[in-house]
């Protein structure tokens, strides 16, 4: 009976531990879950701020939006009411219109991240600062424009009051324009006449040379010249002429122009040898020379003349003589060198 006894007790106390370990995980688990609601809970009001700064930042980017539209469509249709009837003005306006949609969408640009919100405020002020700065710069094109339109009226005035006057005094002086054109006629009438006379008395006083002789020399030892007919013996021309009278000529020194004439058609010239070039006065053409002969001119007839030695050998064939006074011709021969 004792033995029965004692081994019953063991049986009715082995639930015990089995309580107390379901407690000890329902503790755990409580614990774990209010851990959970908090962080939910802090993590719920995290987003919800986070929200609500969303949403306050697509606010504000919104209404900055549409303040933007407003603020760029009122300076465009400031500035267009500003238009008038001067180019150089509306080239200007239609200008800073360009510029402003450039800075609109620039400004666009940024708020497509609501990160740029100040930055696009920045530009926003500065959009208002250009409109402003456009503005007054119409207005000072305007004000420059209205005075020098003022000056022009006072101008056009002025013009007008002198044309006035002008035409008044080309009536009382076309009498005498006429009389002056009458009087200008017949001095240049006079002028011809004069000039033609002159150029008769020219040509009247000019100097005749006669009996032409040009022949190629040899000069000796005893520097006597000696005449050659050989081209390759011909150290020197010499050209004789005779002055013929002339009454019309006044005395005094007189130029006779001499020109050599190669067989290749060229006038033999040598500067530092005294040639030169002077104006046919019956053609008006410029011609070379060969040399010149200065005389003392008294109205009767002299002979004359000239050696040309220019150290270089002559070629063979016909060479033209001619002599020039006052620019004519007096007379002209030829000869040849075999």
């Amino acid at each position: 009976m004792t033995t029965n006894s004692s081994n019953s007790n063991p049986t009715s106390s082995s639930p015990k531990p089995s309580n107390n370990n379901t407690i000890a995980i329902a503790a755990v688990i409580i614990v774990a879950l209010l851990g959970l609601s908090a962080f939910l809970g802090v993590r719920n009001f995290q987003l919800n701020n986070t929200k609500k700064e969303l949403t306050a930042d697509f606010e504000k980017t919104e209404e900055l939006k549409v303040e933007l539209e407003k603020q760029y469509y009122e300076a465009l249709s400031e500035l267009e009411e500003m238009r008038g009837s001067n180019e150089e003005l509306n080239t200007l306006i239609e200008q800073q219109q360009e510029e402003l949609k450039t800075q609109k969408d620039k400004i666009d640009g940024l708020l497509g991240d609501s990160r740029n919100y100040r930055a696009a405020r920045k530009e926003m002020a500065n959009l208002k600062s250009q409109v402003e700065q456009y503005v007054a710069e119409i207005n000072q094109l305007r004000e420059e424009n209205e005075l020098l339109s003022a000056n022009n009226t006072q101008l056009t005035e002025q013009n007008q009051t002198l044309n006035s006057d002008l035409e008044s005094e080309r009536m009382n002086s076309a009498q005498l324009t006429s009389e002056r054109a009458i009087l200008v006629s017949e001095k240049e009438s006079l002028e011809t006449e004069r000039a033609q006379l002159a150029k008769k008395v020219d040509i009247a006083s000019v100097i005749k040379v006669e009996n032409i002789d040009a022949a190629g020399y040899k000069l000796r030892k005893s520097g006597k010249p000696v005449k050659k007919s050989n081209a390759k013996n011909v150290e020197l021309i010499e050209v004789r002429f005779n002055t013929t009278d002339n009454a019309v000529t006044d005395p005094g020194t007189e130029f006779f122009h001499v020109r050599i004439i190669n067989p290749l058609g060229e006038t033999l010239a040598m500067e530092e040898l005294g040639s030169g070039i002077f104006t046919n006065s019956a053609t008006g053409e410029q011609i070379r020379y060969t040399m010149t002969k200065e005389a003392d001119y008294n109205g009767s007839s002299e002979s004359l003349s000239i050696r040309w030695t220019p150290g270089q050998t002559f070629a063979k064939g016909n060479y033209e003589v001619e002599v020039y006074n006052k620019g004519y011709l007096a007379g002209s021969t030829s000869f040849q060198l075999k």
